[in-house]
């Protein structure tokens, strides 16, 4: 049994009414990895606007077993994660995080070299849970304050180039580190519905990057297919 962990930020728990690209991975995986898995984590619920709190299971019309486990929350960042990823990976046993993190410290928390910083401890904290626990990042993808603030776009590709440096750093054949990329038709105005969080497309190609990366460097299931992509 391969256990994987989404974590990440609001793009990842997804609000009310929505499918996740959690829910997306899912199905790539039930359809290509052949054999045994679930998504883990010690949370399972998405994000109530109209609540203001994480509390919703109104997922969109998701197969009945879809496993909903992750830990993502809204607002939460590398800042916010760090201090939890030890302990979920230790009770959830988790053995591939799939990590979506930094626009959020980035907006409101942390300038690029301390999320790198922190990024870093998250990835000593897991290993420290499981020393041969994989993980798979992706970088801070397109968003609509990168394409009108300059400051934070330039301060959003410092930190991707920082964060690719601490891939390759800390990548090591017991515990690999794979840097994921969202396809290159990634489109904020295509993709989300706000400028920053995904719409059924862009769920698909936030699940897509990940598993390509982890296809090409794993031979981990098969290349990602969906209409929308």
């Amino acid at each position: 049994m391969l256990r994987f962990m989404p974590v990440g930020d609001s793009m990842t728990i997804g609000s009310a009414g929505e499918h996740t690209w959690r829910y997306r991975m899912w199905q790539h995986l039930r359809d290509t990895y052949g054999g045994p898995f679930a998504l883990v984590g010690p949370r399972e619920t998405l994000y109530d606007k109209a609540a203001d709190a994480p509390t919703s299971y109104e997922y969109a019309d998701c197969d009945p077993a879809f496993p909903r486990a992750h830990l993502a929350g809204w607002g939460e960042g590398w800042l916010h994660m760090g201090p939890l990823i030890g302990e979920a990976v230790r009770s959830c046993r988790a053995d591939v995080l799939l990590v979506s993190l930094g626009l959020i410290d980035l907006g409101f928390y942390t300038n690029a070299e301390q999320t790198a910083d922190n990024a870093r401890d998250f990835v000593a904290a897991a290993r420290a849970a499981n020393a041969r626990v994989r993980i798979v990042v992706m970088p801070v993808i397109p968003n609509v304050r990168a394409e009108s603030d300059a400051p934070f776009a330039a301060e959003v590709a410092r930190f991707n180039e920082l964060l690719a440096k601490a891939v390759a750093d800390l990548d090591e054949p017991r515990s690999p580190l794979l840097l994921a990329s969202p396809p290159p038709s990634y489109d904020i105005h295509l993709d989300t519905y706000d400028g920053t969080h995904p719409n059924a497309s862009g769920e698909h190609k936030i699940a897509q990057g990940f598993a390509e990366a982890m296809y090409q460097a794993w031979d981990l299931g098969e290349p990602y297919e969906a209409d929308s992509v």
